[in-house]
């Protein structure tokens, strides 16, 4: 077989075993799963009046809201589901399982795909839940047209890619899993730093720029607008180039910590 062919078959192996690990252990993807749907829950029948009310500036309109943080809680869903890989990828260095993996006839880069790959399937599998709920609870994307819809999936895809090297990156450098869960917490606290649930111009002057200046904010625009078919001006290539950046700097990162010895 080719250099190539035994790569690929390695990567596939250690896709496997992520996805076993998923099935068989499956509290912990759930109970990250958990903060988005609760979120998603509270917002809409507990303030959804009132924060329909104040965006829109007229009655109080349940619907508009649910369409209007959506967006925001699926990238929200993306950023929880990660944390997860963190965890699995610093318990996989703490173990000693991945010495034992260097001693084998393995491609040395399989054991990271394998957690990248698994963890982005993860991924989208929790967004299809969390976008099953809310248009069970009244979220409709009509005016988006198949392009649109096709546009947002492939956001949603290569967003949860840069998150998870960057997941990965964490989890590499952590002493153990808790600490992991612990240093990939801002991936869920970012989203409430956006325009998730208000927009900007809503926010205090002096905290207008943190929810700008950061990846969250032009995905959720972006993801928003591909949605509910309106537009989403310079959001596009500023959620793109985000997503490229920090999967390139988390690429880097986690592939040069693995080659450091083991814990």
């Amino acid at each position: 077989m080719s250099s190539l062919s035994l790569a690929v078959r390695d990567c596939s192996t250690m896709l496997r075993r992520n996805l076993l690990h998923a099935r068989r252990y499956p509290s912990l993807t759930l109970n990250l799963l958990l903060t988005p749907v609760m979120l998603l829950l509270l917002f809409v029948y507990i303030f959804g009046d009132t924060m329909s009310a104040g965006i829109g500036g007229g009655g109080p309109d349940r619907t508009e809201y649910i369409a209007y943080i959506v967006p925001g809680l699926l990238l929200m869903t993306v950023g929880s589901t990660v944390v997860g890989t963190a965890v699995s990828v610093s318990n996989d260095m703490t173990e000693g399982i991945i010495a034992r993996f260097r001693t084998m006839a393995i491609h040395r880069g399989a054991v990271i795909v394998g957690h990248v790959i698994g963890s982005v399937l993860q991924a989208i599998i929790s967004v299809v839940l969390v976008g099953a709920l809310a248009v069970a609870i009244g979220f409709r994307s009509t005016d988006a047209t198949v392009l649109e819809w096709l546009a947002a999936f492939g956001l949603l895809v290569l967003f949860a890619t840069a998150l998870t090297w960057i997941a990965v990156g964490m989890g590499l450098v952590s002493p153990n899993a808790e600490a992991a869960g612990n240093n990939a917490m801002p991936l869920i606290l970012l989203p409430l730093l956006s325009s998730a649930f208000v927009p900007i111009d809503a926010m205090p002057g002096w905290f207008q720029p943190i929810a700008e200046y950061q990846p969250f904010t032009p995905a959720i625009e972006t993801l928003r607008g591909l949605l509910l078919g309106s537009g989403i001006g310079n959001n596009g290539w500023l959620a793109v180039v985000w997503c490229l950046g920090l999967a390139v700097l988390g690429y880097f990162w986690s592939t040069s910590k693995f080659d450091d010895d083991p814990k």
